[in-house]
């Protein structure tokens, strides 16, 4: 039998001996490992997409549906815009050696602050194989090792990317373990993950993952529980870019995380702005405010929802994240 804790222990010292010579490599190095990621995400799309096929077909059986299966799907596109994600990365300025603040004191001391990499981190994460990619990317740019693990839902997927990741780091003569994918999905890998040595938790889900790593872990975790999507529209916006930005954050792509959640217009302008953003494609909207409601009565006929709104809440419904849009009938 499989002792989890102390393969993840073990995972977790090959990544701080990782840590150690990554914090010191060039940016040249970084970006170069970086590049070879895209490529190989590019020359390797056929094997991934074969093991997500095999992930999505799974989840099926399982009964999955709708926004759990939108995220966890590959294709094409999807692993290209990932391919683009990490380039992107390799274009930033490199984090590592910037000086934040620097103080010459009395004596002639000078003192400066200076960015440094944290170590090792440890990413947990539910059905998007995308982040696998993404949180490596965003790691090795900061000169961090990372352990990742990722959703049962997409086991195989990770796996053949962890392979991409991998192959890049060796190819640039970066250590392989900086980045290290856990073969275990259990909440028992989640809790030894926590537990062993690292030195920042980052959980990536829904609110009951993000509360059992922050009952369970004994390092800083970084914790957002709600998504807190939120898009403000000032008085004398421009509404036709308030219309697009709030399709865009809303309705590019309803089941992610970062999808639009709160739409907040200024109350002195909301007859003129939120008439054409709600009739925007069966865009829905909550209506919390009279003068909302007023505004959208007046430009907007109005339609009527079945949820548990009260009587005077049921112009428009804009359903929460994770699922899909739909306009209510």
């Amino acid at each position: 039998m499989v002792d989890i804790s102390h393969e993840v222990s073990l995972a977790c010292a090959r990544a701080r001996a990782a840590s150690r010579v990554l914090a010191t490599r060039p940016r040249e190095d970084k970006d170069a490992a970086l590049r070879a990621m895209a490529r190989l995400l590019g020359e390797q799309a056929p094997r991934i997409l074969e093991a997500n096929a095999r992930d999505v077909a799974a989840a099926r059986d399982a009964g999955v549906t709708g926004a759990m299966l939108d995220r966890l799907a590959l294709d094409q596109p999807r692993l290209a815009a990932v391919a683009d994600a990490v380039l992107q990365i390799a274009a930033q300025d490199d984090p590592v050696g910037e000086v934040l603040e620097r103080t010459t004191r009395p004596n002639g001391l000078l003192v400066e602050r200076v960015r440094v990499p944290i170590g090792v981190l440890a990413m947990i994460y539910e059905a998007r194989p995308n982040v696998t990619v993404e949180a490596s990317a965003l790691c090795v740019k900061a000169g961090n090792a990372v352990v990742l693990r990722g959703g049962s839902e997409a086991s195989h997927s990770n796996a053949a990317l962890a392979i991409v990741v991998g192959d890049a780091l060796e190819a640039s003569g970066l250590p392989r373990d900086a980045v290290q994918v856990l073969p275990f999905t259990d909440r028992d890998a989640v809790r030894a993950l926590v537990q062993s040595d690292v030195d920042l938790a980052i959980p990536r889900g829904g609110e009951a993952l993000i509360r059992f790593v922050t009952e369970h872990a004994r390092v800083p975790v970084v914790q957002h529980y709600k998504g807190v999507c939120h898009l403000f529209v000032d008085a004398g916006a421009d509404v036709a870019m308030a219309t697009r930005l709030a399709v865009n954050g809303k309705l590019s792509r309803p089941g992610v995380c970062n999808a639009l959640e709160c739409l907040l217009v200024d109350a002195g302008d909301a007859p003129r702005l939120l008439p054409p953003i709600a009739d925007s494609r069966g865009l829905g909207l909550v209506v919390a405010e009279a003068v909302a409601r007023q505004a959208i009565a007046e430009g907007v006929a109005a339609i009527s929802d079945p949820g548990t709104l009260s009587a005077q809440l049921r112009d428009y419904v804009w359903e929460p994240v994770y699922q899909p849009y739909e306009r209510v009938s």
